[in-house]
Order: C-alpha cells, then structure tokens, then sequence
C-alpha cells in the first residue's frame, strides 16, 4: 500500500517568545497596528449604516470588544483565539 502525505498545517504560527529576534517582534506589533486599522476602518463603515440597523448594533458591539481585545496584553492561547475571531469575522 501507498504511504498518505502529511497534510500541510494551516495553524498559526505561535507568538513570540522573549527569545524570538527583535525584527520579528517588531513585525508582530505591525500586524497588530494593521489589525487595529482595518478594525478602525471596519467601524467607518459601520457607521454609515442605519443606527437602528440591528446588523450595525451588533457588528458595532463586536467591533468595540475586538478593539478592547487588541488594546490589552494576551496569553498565547488568547492571541490564538483572537486570531480564529480575526478570520471568522472577515476584516
């Protein structure tokens, strides 16, 4: 019988350690500035929806959390988590 390939891993790469090169982590903290522009510019466009759109209250709702989320320090596990909420969400 044929031997099957390893399927290729579609996790994320892990975070940073304290040992990880300066660069890396420098590159790390511009993808989260780039993720807090595109939450920034996902709430532009919320905003010129309807107010009493209950689609615009609630992405507004999730929005608010994701920029709290971004703003304070995480473990791995929840730097992981925000990652999967970053990709479900589309932005």
């Amino acid at each position: 019988m044929g031997e099957v390939a390893p399927r290729p891993s579609t996790a994320a790469p892990p975070p940073p350690s304290p040992r990880t090169p300066l660069l890396l982590r420098k590159q790390n903290g511009a993808q989260n500035g780039d993720r807090e522009a595109a939450v920034d510019a996902e709430i532009a466009r919320v905003n010129k929806l309807p107010a009493h759109s209950s689609y615009a209250t609630h992405r507004m709702k999730v929005l608010n959390k994701l920029r709290h989320l971004l703003s304070i320090k995480r473990t791995t596990s929840q730097d992981e988590e925000l990652e999967l909420l970053f990709a479900s969400l589309s932005i």
